[in-house]
């Protein structure tokens, strides 16, 4: 069984690298993906945007769930404390360091990393900030961290928005 994930930005990617920006993500440095297109989307209009360069792109890349299953994988199905520990990591600490080839989990959007970042002040609990986060419907996010999970995607094409 396969899988489309898509990646949204300013160019097309037919080569994946994984990117350590200066900002800091939810999963750390990596190459981010999500299976849901309009997710990607969002994300193709806002890079396109903040780079003030380009045109919206979403690569549609198609992954082998035999070959996932050979990486090392950390997969949150919720937004719940081990996810928000792990985000907080990454998002206090870029040097933060895991042995994961791809971590799975919610994308936190523009209404979560505003609890999160009120959880990383210390305005809210763990268990608030939870609370306030789980019915958000957040959508998902695919951080493939290192070289070995970049090799198992494969291109299927470039839209342009």
């Amino acid at each position: 069984k396969n899988m489309i994930l898509y990646h949204g930005s300013n160019i097309e990617v037919k080569h994946p690298q994984i990117i350590r920006s200066r900002k800091l993500l939810d999963f750390g440095a990596g190459f981010y993906l999500t299976s849901d297109y309009g997710q990607a989307k969002k994300w193709a209009v806002r890079t396109t945007g903040r780079r003030g360069e380009g045109r919206p792109a979403i690569s549609v890349y198609n992954v082998e769930d035999e070959e996932l299953k050979k990486l090392s994988v950390l997969k949150f199905e919720r937004p719940d404390k081990e996810w928000l520990r792990y985000i907080s990591v990454y998002r206090t600490d870029k040097s933060a360091n895991d042995k994961y080839d791809v971590v799975i989990g919610p994308v936190a959007n523009d209404q979560a990393i505003r609890t999160v970042n009120d959880f990383l002040k210390g305005r809210f609990t763990e268990d608030i900030a939870i609370q306030l986060l789980l019915p958000q419907n957040l959508k998902d996010q695919y951080a493939f961290k290192t070289e070995n999970a970049i090799l198992i995607l494969g291109l299927v094409e470039v839209k342009y928005l």
